[in-house]
């Protein structure tokens, strides 16, 4: 369970949000929408423990239990993807993705999964492409595929699929719906598309007053 309690954020005299409290339980996803420069991206990197030069903040972030604020960004296990894929370009699609990955795991098994995780996302054998020569649907796929493997404990999104068109959109949704059953963690994704606001009809998915 992700909370929010008594959340106010603020630039100065710019209020950003102030009393916002909601909770997001396991294996849902939490939709926040609102226009363009209402401070949902830096909402979001307050909670995953990103500084934010000139913000101030209060309010309680809690996740399964455990009080986040204050703890450093790297503690938080909290995943995030960007607007951006934010791929390596030097690196193959299968090294991008192995970031996502126990830097212990046996070479074998490293290979293993990110064939069959590719494999889920309709990319199989893509594991040497250079990210440079992908669609931008496929460039977000291998971003959130790196971000799963890390096995966060929250995933936050940011518009990541907010340049695709609508059928990339509705693959990689029905993607990330399974990965995150899987996981069984609760994710925030934050928009500003007019074309989200129906994402709350679908199970699993509601909609966040901001």
């Amino acid at each position: 369970m992700l909370g929010i309690s008594q959340a106010g954020l603020r630039f100065g005299q710019t209020v950003l949000c102030e009393q916002l409290s909601f909770e997001i339980a396991p294996s849902e996803i939490g939709l926040l929408m609102a226009p363009s420069g209402a401070g949902k991206s830096t909402l979001l990197k307050w909670i995953a423990g990103i500084t934010v030069a000139g913000l101030t903040s209060h309010g309680a972030i809690t996740l399964n239990g455990q009080r986040l604020d204050g703890i450093r960004a790297e503690d938080r296990h909290i995943g995030f993807l960007f607007q951006q894929p934010l791929l390596f370009p030097h690196l193959t699609v299968a090294q991008n993705i192995s970031f996502g990955l126990k830097a212990d795991m046996p070479a074998s098994a490293r290979e293993r999964t990110i064939s069959e995780m590719l494999a889920k996302a309709d990319m199989a054998g893509f594991e040497t492409r250079d990210p440079e020569t992908l669609s931008g649907g496929q460039q977000s796929r291998v971003a959130l595929l790196r971000a799963v493997l890390a096995s966060p404990h929250a995933l936050l999104l940011d518009e990541p699929f907010s340049s695709l068109d609508d059928g990339h959109r509705t693959d990689i949704l029905r993607l990330l719906t399974d990965f995150i059953t899987r996981l069984d963690i609760p994710v925030i994704l934050v928009s500003h598309d007019p074309r989200d606001e129906h994402l709350g009809e679908l199970v699993g998915v509601r909609q966040i007053s901001f």
